[in-house]
């Protein structure tokens, strides 16, 4: 089975990168939104418009998506799914402020899934493009030009509860994965 991954909200911990990002500045106007208070897929969506200056200063700083961590247990999944036999790719978009997204989303699969994963990258604004089977992502609706090949897995986030599909966890995904891989 061809598998793509998201990278932010799925393999790397976004959430918990913008939470320390925010806290480790001094001109924050408020406290941090907690996860489970989240409702909207872009972070700067759920905080008032007079602090959106702040939000993407945290998120397009350098060093932010280099330096994110890791979900827990998302390391171990990819390589047992690997281990299982089948084709992991990272399927990733880019910020509209791509200066150093970019570049640092390579770096951040160097660092913790090894320099020959890197080739296995797909950056897109538009992932309804790329083939795959199965497409393990944190947004809501994955929408673009096309009508997808890949059947869309939601990565369970507080902002994403209200849409109904295939839905896991990297403690769940051994009872969602295998159901999809013997239908394909």
């Amino acid at each position: 089975m061809l598998i793509l991954l998201d990278q932010d909200g799925v393999l790397a911990d976004f959430e918990r990168g913008f939470h320390d990002g925010w806290n480790a500045r001094g001109d924050v106007p408020c406290p941090a939104l907690p996860l489970a208070a989240r409702q909207s897929f872009y972070v700067r969506d759920d905080y008032p418009s007079e602090n959106r200056d702040v939000v993407e200063g945290i998120y397009t700083a350098p060093g932010f998506f280099r330096d994110l961590p890791p979900m827990p247990g998302a390391i171990e999944a990819v390589a047992a799914l690997l281990a299982q036999g089948h084709d992991v790719r990272i399927c990733t978009s880019p910020l509209n402020q791509w200066r150093h997204c970019v570049t640092e989303k390579y770096e951040w699969v160097e660092r913790h899934l090894g320099t020959d994963f890197v080739h296995r990258m797909i950056v897109t604004k538009d992932k309804t493009v790329v083939y795959g089977d199965v497409l393990v992502d944190d947004k809501p609706a994955v929408t673009g030009t096309r009508q997808p090949v890949w059947q869309h897995v939601i990565f369970d986030q507080p902002y994403n509860r209200h849409v109904a599909g295939p839905r896991m966890t990297w403690a769940s995904w051994q009872a969602v994965l295998p159901q999809l891989a013997r239908r394909c």
